[in-house]
């Protein structure tokens, strides 16, 4: 019996995983295909994504004119308007700097370090943002983001430069150690 639990508990281990990514996947992509559905009559597909494939042309196109040296302007426009508006400007700012963070040309997490909290005592992985913090009063500090694991946040904290050190291995090894809670990679 003990080991019909073991494999039943196995098995959830590698089906829920799975089972949940399909069924997010498959409610998005039918959630814009009825999107897509009622904004344009006669969209509808024999089959399912359509909305998804519009999605990613559409999101493609925008890149394509961001890109474009006349449409950046009115882009650019777009963007003024946006960081003008009172409420607008901070959410708007917040997204997209934590986009470009991410997959910008600056990105921001491409500096993975640790730090001493003690001696010899435990450390802590994080990304290293900012260098120089003169303007905080702060020259001989730096600041490092920490984030939460099975999160989409962090918490940000401010460190003497000689408890942080710069670690040689990829951002986005790192970054997937952290969100996994540090179960990524495990041999």
């Amino acid at each position: 019996m003990k080991r019909i639990v073991g494999y039943f508990l196995k098995g959830l281990l590698f089906l829920v995983p799975v089972a949940v990514t399909v069924g997010v996947l498959y409610y998005v992509v039918n959630m814009i295909d009825r999107l897509f559905a009622k904004l344009i009559p006669g969209l509808e597909s024999p089959f399912p994504g359509t909305g998804l494939l519009v999605t990613l042309v559409l999101v493609t196109f925008i890149g394509f004119l961001a890109s474009n040296l006349i449409t950046n302007k009115l882009l650019g426009v777009v963007d003024w308007i946006f960081t003008k508006l009172p409420l607008v400007k901070l959410l708007y700012s917040s997204v997209k700097d934590m986009i470009g963070a991410f997959v910008g040309e600056q990105k921001s997490f491409n500096r993975p370090v640790v730090v001493s909290l003690s001696a010899n005592g435990p450390k802590i992985l994080g990304f290293l943002t900012n260098e120089d913090l003169t303007p905080f009063g702060l020259a001989d500090h730096v600041a490092v983001y920490f984030p939460q694991s099975y999160n989409f946040a962090g918490n940000l904290f401010v460190f003497p430069k000689e408890q942080v050190t710069r670690i040689e291995t990829e951002s986005s090894q790192v970054m997937t150690f952290l969100v996994s809670g540090g179960v990524s990679g495990k041999k």
